[in-house]
């Protein structure tokens, strides 16, 4: 008989497929893991509406759940509460700004930052300047803003704060 702690385990090994450093448990898109004598249900939560990772991830967590010897496993979509920015682990955060990427930098309830009433500060992941600008809403993903560096020139990917 296996338990949700093991499972969860398991997950952890599984990356993210858009951001390989990260794996899905430490994004915060695992809601639950409900575990019974024949079966084991994983509720995940998508990063936002129409993320196209999502099927990769539930076939990632079947196949691995089935690797490790669970025969029946389901995967469910929890659309509320909506993800959010704020449930990626500290870990993570501090893995995606060594990748490269710098971590989202306010909490999701600092709506005068997410309205643009407020200026985001975003410090480049390279040589750790918060003298950035935006290039682009968007970069490559849509949970991704393009921001590049005013004093090392590199250009970087920021993740959007959601």
């Amino acid at each position: 008989m296996f338990n949700a702690d093991e499972i969860k385990s398991w997950l952890e090994e599984l990356p993210d497929p858009e951001i390989p450093v990260i794996s899905i448990v430490e994004l915060g898109i695992i809601r639950s893991i409900d575990v019974s004598d024949s079966s084991v249900l994983v509720s995940i939560t998508p990063t936002y509406s129409g993320c196209p990772a999502m099927k990769q991830i539930e076939d990632d967590i079947v196949s691995t759940l089935k690797q490790r010897g669970i025969p029946n496993v389901e995967v469910k979509m929890v659309y509320s509460p909506a993800w959010t920015t704020d449930w990626i682990s500290d870990a993570a955060k501090e893995k995606l700004n060594k990748y490269g990427i710098a971590p989202p930098e306010h909490s999701s309830i600092d709506k005068r930052v997410l309205m643009g009433l407020e200026e985001r500060v975003v410090k480049c992941p390279q040589c750790h300047s918060s003298n950035t600008e935006m290039i682009s809403q968007f970069g490559s993903t849509a949970c991704k803003a393009l921001y590049r560096c005013k004093d090392c020139a590199e250009p970087f990917d920021y993740f959007k704060c959601l």
